[in-house]
């Protein structure tokens, strides 16, 4: 496995991350441009002391719900379209209110260059024969601009809830502004990483390997803190993925045809997601036209129910089953049903 293949890998990660991306052009980098990551250990010691300082002070800013000045703070792009971390901000603002929060060593990515990237990959730390070591990660960011950018973790403990901000830094004169803004809970449905992880082996074991697959792929998600950064744990938690990836479901881009009431679906997405403290599995599907609510209504009702019937593991591993019908605008209409509700 070379280094590139885990930052590839992080790519594949399902949504879920509030997040707000890097804005820049999308021109090709040039041959000649490189991209190189300094770890805490490796950066000068007022080059991390200042990452620190940037993060807890913008922390502290979203605990007030400050969001002037974040948006005061912030390079020129975000500051443009800043509503989205403003909601962002209002929308976890008691969660960061009488939190600790405690910054993890930073990394310091410089894309050097005279055109902006279209993929910029980052390799930061030591890198062993088989790829990626305890104290490594890989970041991979698309459309970036030429510059210095620090990315900081905090990780975020209160009363009722841990999640992680991580803040993606620019350096803008003898400032670090406030470039990327990510909110990221710690556990889903009151459980945490090694519990999905384990439970997924679980499954695996008794060969339901939907159930697994699904599994998986939330403590992938609950791994790292941003969708574009891989570790070696999240890089080990891919390579289980893969073991148990059944042929039948959408992924890696490809439609699953499902048949259900004289009518074949076509699958797009299909991930858990969790609703306080439930787990429901999501299934998103191609549709015409969503206008007749009460006709999709009907049809998601078809999907869920077909869905449930040709895996019934699912019965197992989810309260409840989502359907969405995701017409070619990219709008789309979903149905609930809880599991015990499926016929």
């Amino acid at each position: 496995m070379s280094a590139s293949q885990p930052a590839a890998r992080n790519l594949e990660r399902h949504r879920r991350w509030l997040w707000l991306p890097l804005l820049a052009a999308s021109s090709l980098a040039s041959i000649c441009d490189a991209q190189v990551c300094q770890s805490a250990a490796d950066m000068s010691a007022p080059v991390r002391t200042a990452l620190e300082t940037a993060a807890k002070r913008y922390f502290e800013m979203s605990s007030r719900g400050d969001t002037d000045a974040l948006k005061q703070n912030s390079i020129a792009s975000v500051a443009a379209s800043f509503s989205g971390i403003e909601a962002v901000v209002k929308e976890k603002q008691a969660g960061f209110t009488g939190a600790q929060a405690s910054v993890r060593p930073p990394f310091l990515l410089t894309a050097e260059g005279a055109q902006p990237f279209a993929r910029a990959e980052f390799l930061c730390g030591v890198f062993g024969p088989s790829g990626q070591t305890k104290d490594s990660a890989v970041f991979v960011l698309n459309n970036l601009a030429p510059g210095k950018y620090g990315v900081a973790i905090l990780d975020v403990n209160g009363a009722h809830t841990a999640m992680t901000l991580t803040l993606v830094l620019q350096e803008i004169g003898s400032d670090w502004k406030l470039a990327g803004f990510y909110v990221r809970s710690s556990q889903a449905a009151g459980h945490d990483t090694a519990w999905f992880a384990q439970h997924a082996r679980d499954f695996k074991a008794k060969s339901q390997n939907h159930d697994a697959w699904l599994y998986y792929r939330e403590a992938i998600a609950l791994a790292a803190p941003v969708d574009f950064m891989s570790t070696l744990a999240t890089d080990r938690l891919y390579d289980e993925t893969q073991t148990a990836q059944p042929a039948d479901v959408p992924a890696d881009g490809k439609t699953a045809d499902l048949s259900a009431g004289g009518k074949v679906y076509h699958l797009t997405e299909l991930f858990p997601l969790a609703v306080g403290d439930d787990l429901n599995v999501v299934v998103k599907y191609q549709a015409a036209d969503i206008s007749d609510t009460a006709r999709v209504f009907q049809e998601n009702s078809t999907v869920i129910k077909a869905l449930v019937a040709k895996f019934p593991e699912l019965r197992e591993a989810f309260a409840g089953a989502v359907a969405r019908a995701v017409d070619p605008s990219g709008h789309d209409y979903g149905t609930l049903l809880a599991m015990k509700d499926v016929k």
